[in-house]
């Protein structure tokens, strides 16, 4: 995990693919990017550290929240803001992410105090595929899930079809109409962030 160290906002990115050569990891590399230099305070994590059994109500019951999954709602609750870059599997969200986002979901106590991580936090939702499409239908599925888990998922998204050429290994972007879509994006999450610190 790296922390950002500048002002601002307090915005996690993650990818929902742990692949070593993953395009939405490439995606989240340009967001953190895009959000650092708009003046958020970066976070980013990589879900390979977060290794999650299945949800299974059985183990909840028996053995509470697994560890990882309360070290990352702990990370979750700490920030103003996520991005979530996420693959499209069979025109829906990856198991991973899906996972990750159920067992986060029922915690409800963090250290010895009311927590639920997800609620109120901003979301901006991206999605990285070589087909044309970019992953988008998956993002409708990926809002209304985390819209039900109590975050306010921004407007703008981002889906980037043509992603190997269109992302650059390290974070570059080479495409404007991605670097112009991904920009929105940032820029819409760190403003209602933004916004919301004003209002509190």
């Amino acid at each position: 995990m790296t922390d950002g160290q500048t002002a601002g906002p307090r915005i996690l990115v993650f990818a929902g693919s742990v692949k070593k050569t993953s395009i939405n990891a490439r995606l989240a590399d340009s967001a953190q990017n895009a959000l650092t230099e708009l003046g958020a305070a970066v976070t980013r994590v990589s879900l390979a550290d977060y290794d999650m059994p299945l949800v299974n109500e059985d183990l909840k019951n028996n053995e509470g929240i697994p560890d990882a999954a309360m070290d990352l709602g702990r990370v979750v609750a700490a920030h103003d803001g996520v991005f979530i870059a996420s693959p499209e599997y069979n025109a829906s969200i990856p198991p991973l992410v899906k996972n990750t986002v159920d067992w986060i979901s029922l915690i409800r106590e963090i250290d010895g105090q009311a927590a639920k991580p997800w609620q109120g936090r901003y979301v901006a939702l991206g999605a990285a595929s070589n087909g044309k499409l970019g992953g988008i239908r998956s993002l409708y599925q990926l809002r209304a899930v985390m819209m039900a888990v109590g975050c306010q998922v921004i407007t703008e998204q981002c889906a980037v079809g043509g992603a190997s050429d269109a992302l650059g290994a390290d974070g570059t972007i080479a495409d404007e109409r991605t670097m112009a879509l991904l920009g929105r994006t940032c820029k819409s999450l760190v403003d209602h962030c933004k916004r919301h610190a004003l209002s509190v």
